[in-house]
């Protein structure tokens, strides 16, 4: 007797799928709340010279924002989960644009870090780059590599429109204009979130971009390559991916997505399972440096220091510019890749080439630009966040159903480097008169990074799985 056939059902055909529209629509999101990215170096210098701050006193500034930037990505994962992905980036846009606002009024070091510190540090935190991953993960069974890269590369795009408007404003009429600029981009995109922002692909009857339908169960067709192929056990496989934590019985992370649950507290579970897994503490040391050598010292401090060489504040924000020129194209280009090559190869390709760079960047800096300079620039903003498709891949596959949050705490690993990084290089900086040692140390830590990327075990996922109490 031939076994019953089973007929596959496609989700209704679309002539776009609602995903895409998500992903447009955060896609300008983050655009929108990426100007500040592009604020502190260009804003540094008329700061001091109207008030008379240190370098380490606007340091601390972006440091806390920073530290807060990254430490709010878990809990804002866990929140989107909870109330839903449209709320909270509406309120973070807010509070970007209301931090930016406030900030024409400081005439106080202490008000700067109310303002750049804590309220535009909790508001980019809530859409830091975690957000990217929980759309991918959302609303994509297929191309979430690229859909991140894509995401990803928003935040880029954030700092190509405003960087130069900032820089030109910030000159005449002055700085408190470029603040403004940052809060109307963040509040403009406001409505468009509350309109189109759809939480899941249920609020809208749509499976995920992708997804195929079985009766009643959804199949997610990602393919994977042999060895990220799906984690067993004697008993079968482990649907979530965690080594050492077993899957419960509908295929999520124990204590994994309870819509009525409490954010904060699932944030900290999935921090206290993921941290019994070495695979995460690889991530977290690689990305922590990503972040030191990016936002930290290139995003805080390329300015300041190109002005120390002679070069004009204008001259260098163009060059940032073309940072992010290159940064959309890199990461785009990652994404793609990550969804076809081993994700530990490329993050230590990427840390490597990043070490390069910053290895001979004191050498290109001058008050003209140069050829060379420009290679840099090139090579550094095909590089800048093409570290994070693979290491949200890596999250996915290893940590399953907690994969979103997962990448929350690793990418608070990324912004806590990075408030090191601001508040060490402009300690540097004020007691040398210098930046080099600072570049010296950030290619020293990329070489660093590329080892311990490498040798994150290729059988990550694959041991037995042992029940783990939430």
């Amino acid at each position: 007797m031939s076994a019953p056939k089973t007929t596959l059902l496609q989700a209704p055909k679309r002539r776009i799928h609602p995903a895409w529209i998500v992903a447009a629509v955060a896609f300008l999101a983050l655009v929108g709340a990426a100007g500040f990215r592009a604020a502190p170096g260009v804003l540094m210098v008329p700061l001091q010279n109207e008030f008379g701050w240190s370098t380490t006193v606007l340091s601390a500034a972006v440091s806390i924002n920073l530290v807060l930037f990254g430490l709010t990505a878990p809990f804002a994962a866990a929140l989107m989960e909870r109330f839903g992905i449209r709320a909270v980036t509406s309120v973070a846009l807010v509070l970007i644009g209301a931090g930016s606002a406030l900030t024409v009024l400081v005439n106080q070091s202490w008000q700067i870090l109310l303002t750049w510190g804590l309220l535009i540090g909790l508001g980019t935190g809530s859409m830091a780059l975690v957000f990217a991953a929980t759309i991918a993960n959302t609303w994509f069974a297929r191309s979430r590599g690229l859909v991140i890269g894509i995401l990803t590369a928003g935040s880029a795009a954030g700092q190509l429109v405003f960087l130069p408007f900032i820089a030109l404003l910030a000159q005449d009429p002055g700085w408190r204009q470029a603040s403004l600029l940052i809060a109307a981009g963040a509040l403009a995109v406001v409505p468009l979130v509350l309109k189109f922002l759809k939480n899941s692909p249920a609020d809208v009857g749509a499976l995920p971009y992708g997804a195929e339908v079985q009766g009643a169960e959804v199949q997610s067709p990602e393919v994977q390559s042999p060895e990220e192929s799906e984690p067993r056990t004697a008993g079968g496989p482990v649907t979530s991916g965690a080594p050492g934590v077993a899957a419960a019985p509908d295929g999520n992370m124990p204590g994994g997505n309870e819509p009525g649950g409490n954010a904060a507290v699932r944030a900290l579970q999935v921090l206290k399972r993921a941290s019994k897994v070495r695979t995460f503490w690889a991530l977290v040391a690689g990305f922590a440096i990503c972040g030191a050598t990016t936002n930290g010292l290139i995003g805080t401090h390329f300015i300041p220091s190109a002005h120390d060489h002679g070069m004009a504040e204008t001259t260098a924000a163009g060059l940032l510019a073309v940072v992010g020129i290159f940064d959309i194209v890199g990461t785009i280009a990652s994404g793609w890749l990550t969804d076809r090559f081993n994700p530990r190869i490329l993050l230590a390709v990427y840390y490597q080439f990043r070490g390069i760079g910053l290895l001979v960047l004191p050498l290109l800096l001058s008050a003209t630009v140069q050829p060379s300079m420009i290679v840099f620039v090139v090579i550094y903003g095909l590089d800048w966040v093409a570290t994070v498709p693979p290491t949200a891949a890596i999250c996915r596959q290893v940590f399953g159903a907690d994969g979103s949050v997962v990448f929350g705490w690793v990418f608070a690993a990324h912004q806590f480097g990075a408030a090191a990084a601001a508040l060490a290089a402009g300690a540097v900086r004020d007691a040398t008169g210098q930046y080099s040692y600072a570049w010296f140390a950030a290619a020293a830590m990329c070489t660093i990074a590329a080892v311990i990327s490498a040798t994150i075990r290729r059988d990550a996922g694959r041991r037995d799985a042992v029940p783990v109490p939430a």
